[in-house]
């Protein structure tokens, strides 16, 4: 009878433990696996130089295996705050919001400076139509006023 040792692989767990610091829905290896060596002590029968029996009698780990651990993010994703709500724009001091590029007076009545209207209130052009073309300023239609 004689004794034999053979060494076996140990196969690594993977272990999946929170990590604080990384984020909601992500995940990193933290620590990479290695398998572990096993030692496997057998009794061995030979008879006429031919092995006729063989029994396992103990056996050792040589190197323990090193499990995987897989980190799992549970930190809060920071929420943007919500954009300011769109506010309709202001007419500074006594300028019509329906108008752009220039300040046309709030009035009963409003004409293209140096034009043939009458008044009594007059915009200097040109200016563009953001609203509803209220005094009549875009005469052609492309959506400015007071061109020339």
């Amino acid at each position: 009878m004689t004794e034999e040792w053979v060494e076996s692989a140990i196969p690594f767990d993977s272990v999946r433990q929170d990590d604080p610091n990384a984020e909601v829905g992500t995940e990193a290896l933290l620590v990479a696996g290695a398998a572990g060596v096993k030692a496997t002590r057998f009794e061995v029968t030979i008879t006429d130089g031919v092995e006729t029996g063989r029994v396992a009698v103990g056996e050792e780990v040589r190197v323990a295996p090193v499990n995987e651990v897989i980190g799992v993010g549970s930190k809060p994703v920071p929420v943007a705050p919500p954009p300011p709500p769109v506010q309709a724009a202001v007419p500074a001091g006594n300028c019509d919001p329906n108008y752009a590029g220039g300040c046309v007076p709030v009035d009963s009545d409003v004409d293209c400076a140096g034009g043939s209207g009458n008044g009594p209130s007059y915009a200097q052009g040109p200016v563009t139509v953001v609203g509803s073309d209220i005094y009549g300023l875009d005469s052609d239609g492309d959506g400015q006023g007071c061109e020339g």
